[in-house]
């Protein structure tokens, strides 16, 4: 049986991460294709990324990604790349990363059609109707363009209410995407923690 290519789509946001924990639990089999696809805004850089602004960057084997991060305006995630290994190694997985700039709705489904990939899997930022309405769904774009399936990947309703009270980088947000016991001092209601 052949090889799948199974694209995810990385913004590194708490979201893509949790879609590709997900993708990585029910979706990937051993031997498949992982493709993650990143999308990065537009610059008015000249140099090595002007070359690709186009196609989108050479897909990189996840050794090579990993140690050039900063080179795509990508922050290092060194707990989520440890996963990608851990998992790379147990079910003998081809892990690649290629990044495109642009708008990430475009992009996304451009990399659909450039790689092909059989399926692709991403986050939802969990916009409320107005932010959607103004700002668009990157994944509603996706699902009605690509060529392929199209799995969204929503966090839990109460794990988006508590980004939404205490923002992106809160610890029980890391801890739920990493499937870490939740420590975060701020699930404590705000009137036991005025008291501290």
């Amino acid at each position: 049986m052949a090889s799948r290519k199974v694209g995810v789509a990385m913004d590194f946001s708490g979201c893509s991460k949790s879609a590709l924990i997900w993708a990585l639990k029910n979706i990937v089999k051993d031997g498949d294709h992982l493709i993650l696809v990143a999308v990065v805004k537009k610059h008015n850089e000249e140099g090595e990324m002007h070359l690709w602004e186009d196609s989108g960057s050479p897909l990189m084997p996840l050794e090579e990604f990993a140690s050039s991060l900063g080179k795509y305006g990508i922050e290092q995630d060194a707990e989520l790349l440890s996963l990608l290994q851990k998992e790379a190694r147990q079910k003998e997985l081809v892990v690649v990363f290629k990044v495109y700039w642009g708008d990430a709705r475009e992009k996304i489904c451009d990399a659909v059609v450039d790689l092909p990939l059989d399926c692709i899997v991403m986050g939802n930022r969990g916009l409320g109707t107005l932010k959607r309405a103004v700002l668009g769904s990157v994944s509603n774009y996706v699902v009605n363009n690509a060529p392929c399936p199209v799995t969204v990947v929503k966090l839990p309703a109460d794990v988006i209410g508590h980004i939404n009270k205490f923002g992106r980088n809160c610890e029980r947000t890391h801890c739920h995407i990493y499937g870490h016991p939740s420590a975060c001092r701020r699930s404590i209601p705000l009137l036991v923690l005025s008291s501290f």
